[in-house]
């Protein structure tokens, strides 16, 4: 969230707060208005895992298409669905999410070639030899068939044991080939395509603790021989019992400092209000403080479709609604929450773009700002809707009305409504936050 200024005094009265609020919209009017567009901004990419079958819902494409600018197939790249029968590649399903994703500008990340999880059951069965030879040819076949189409490849994905050993997990490749795999994994995955980012992606070592030390042993060693990896990927899978470690931050800096990018690659926090938004604050900031902090992925548009869906973990609920957590995402990505545009009589529209500009302790100023499309319009109504506790105490340059729960005020022109074609009018408002900075979610612009 932007740094601002304390005003030495309170404005109190509506007159003077709305003209502060048209001196404040300067140089904020452009701010980007969705995840994608404003991680861009900041140098970054913000991303989530696709599912292919979800493509032909109209609302998972939609709040796809707007939001992020990077996928990650969640299950369509893995081992038993490219390669159920040794030698038999079938792409269909992840040629759909790379189309999608290259048709609107995404980045996309592979996920995953070497995973001891989803494999199909012939991979196990293999001796030393051939195991090595299915390995590099899987890793090979895969890359080259998508070369020039993937940002940067999970090569190896959850290689470290739990706990506190710092052991390699067991799994086909660890006990049949030994610690080598990873390294010839890697080495084979440049061989394939010199283009893509190589990175290594795990969980439970967001924060300093026996497993990312391990894991940051072997990138350190990587680093020194020469062994081409190129960033490690922290999944990020958070909850009340495993929330965001105070050292986060911290941990995904020493990784970079070795030389490597760092990506949040799968990421999720369970909960709601509050307190998720709060959580998910923190994952965001942290990114954006380390300056080789490459993206952040979701793990999932909705919470419909989530692996942990009982625990609500995205930024959207399971009716595509913006959560708290998504404004305070949006917030300390630097964009505004924006209404964009809605129909109205005789095919005349509207737009609404929602600006913060003032910001105390206890409160914040917020306007928006009405633009007519281009026709002219005679009247608007825009939705405002705040998160409780928080609650609109102030309203100026506009008449409105509330639904039964106090959170939901519609906004009308506080008089003559009308606008020319293309010209514009503003309102404000202070929302007492009650300790919940989160930005309202503002509806679709109505015109008449």
């Amino acid at each position: 969230m932007r740094t601002r200024i304390r005003r030495a005094l309170v404005v109190t009265t509506a007159g003077v707060l709305g003209a502060v609020g048209v001196l404040s919209l300067a140089g904020t009017a452009n701010a980007a208005s969705t995840l994608g567009a404003s991680a861009a901004a900041k140098g970054r990419y913000f991303g989530t895992a696709v599912a292919a079958n979800h493509l032909g819902e109209a609302q998972y494409a939609s709040t796809l298409d707007t939001e992020f600018n990077a996928v990650t197939p969640e299950n369509e790249m893995k081992w038993d669905a490219v390669e159920a029968t040794r030698n038999s590649f079938n792409y269909g399903p992840a040629d759909q999410i790379v189309s999608h994703a290259q048709g609107k500008g995404m980045k996309v990340r592979g996920h995953t070639l070497v995973w001891y999880s989803q494999l199909p059951g012939w991979v196990g069965g293999l001796g030393t030899d051939d195991l090595r030879s299915a390995m590099n040819n899987h890793i090979t076949q895969v890359m080259t068939h998508y070369k020039g189409k993937i940002y940067a490849w999970d090569v190896v994905n959850e290689a470290f044991q739990d706990g506190s050993s710092g052991a390699r997990r067991s799994s086909p490749f660890q006990d049949k080939l030994g610690n080598g795999y990873i390294e010839e994994a890697f080495r084979t995955a440049r061989a394939a395509d010199s283009g893509a980012k190589l990175c290594y992606n795990d969980y439970n070592t967001d924060g300093q603790n026996a497993k990312s030390n391990a894991v940051y042993s072997m990138v350190k060693d990587f680093k020194q021989r020469g062994v081409p990896i190129d960033c490690v990927g922290f999944q990020s899978h958070f909850n009340s019992a495993s929330p965001v470690p105070s050292d986060y931050q911290a941990n995904l800096q020493r990784f970079a400092d070795l030389g490597v990018d760092v990506q949040i690659t799968e990421l999720d926090i369970e909960g709601s209000g509050s307190a998720q938004a709060t959580s998910y604050g923190k994952v965001v900031n942290a990114c954006l403080a380390v300056s080789r902090c490459a993206g952040i992925t979701v793990w999932g548009v909705t919470d419909k479709y989530s692996w942990r869906s009982s625990g609500t973990p995205l930024l959207f609920d399971s009716n595509y609604s913006k959560k708290p957590a998504y404004d305070t995402v949006l917030s300390a990505l630097g964009g505004t929450s924006g209404g964009g545009s809605g129909g109205g009589t005789g095919g005349a529209t509207c737009t609404a773009t929602y600006t913060r500009t003032d910001t105390w302790s206890d409160r914040f100023n917020g306007q928006v700002t009405v633009k007519a499309g281009s026709s002219a319009i005679t009247g608007w109504t825009v939705p405002v809707t705040v998160t409780s506790p928080q609650r609109i105490s102030t309203t100026w340059n506009g008449s409105p009305t509330w639904d039964g729960s106090g959170n939901v005020m519609t906004m009308k022109p506080n008089g003559n409504g009308s606008l020319a074609a293309g010209a514009s009018t503003t309102f404000g408002f202070t929302v007492m936050t009650d300790g919940n900075t989160s930005a309202p979610t503002i509806g679709a612009c109505t015109a008449s």
